[in-house]
């Protein structure tokens, strides 16, 4: 689910109890992240949408299986540039992908460790790697299993307003 807030509205991390609870489903597992709105688009009307795991492209790319969930082929947009990609390396070993060069850009670790970047620094469950300037996303030497979202977009080149119970 994707969801723009914009003006007025309010959100519950807690979706999914319920049918938990009543055994309509089984673990429920999701990242919540948030992505702030340019300042010009902090009043736009709020929109939802809710997307089926089938709407989203799949695709192989050597040793990896990716999942586009923002970028190329994917039904949604997030009102700047961005690229979420969703990876998963089965049997370990490597996966290389481009990143525009004006977007900043980090990888969430879900399952798994690798080795990222021209450094070829390890990464594990929960870290955040945040990558540096480059053209290409490079992850060696992955456990089999491996898991992580690669998260980048373009920053707006404004400051941001910190400690209040609102992004501005």
């Amino acid at each position: 689910m994707k969801i723009r807030t914009g003006r007025g509205v309010r959100h519950a991390e807690g979706i999914g109890e319920d049918e938990v609870r009543e055994g309509k489903f089984g673990e429920m597992r999701g990242v919540l992240f948030w992505v702030n709105l340019a300042r010009k688009d902090k009043g736009v009307a709020p929109t939802a949408q809710v997307l089926d795991p089938k709407d989203m492209p799949v695709r192989q790319e050597g040793d990896a299986i990716v999942r586009v969930l923002v970028g190329e082929g994917s039904p949604v947009e997030l009102g700047t540039p961005a690229l979420i990609l969703d990876v998963e390396l089965l049997k370990g070993r490597k996966f290389n992908t481009a990143v525009r060069s004006d977007f900043n850009a980090l990888v969430y670790m879900l399952e798994g460790d690798v080795s990222l970047g021209a450094d070829r620094r390890r990464a594990r469950p929960p870290q955040i790697a945040v990558l540096g300037p480059g053209r290409v996303l490079t992850a060696v030497d992955a456990q089999p299993g491996t898991r992580f979202l690669l998260m980048a977009g373009k920053p707006y080149g404004e400051t941001p307003i910190y400690n209040g119970p609102y992004v501005d």
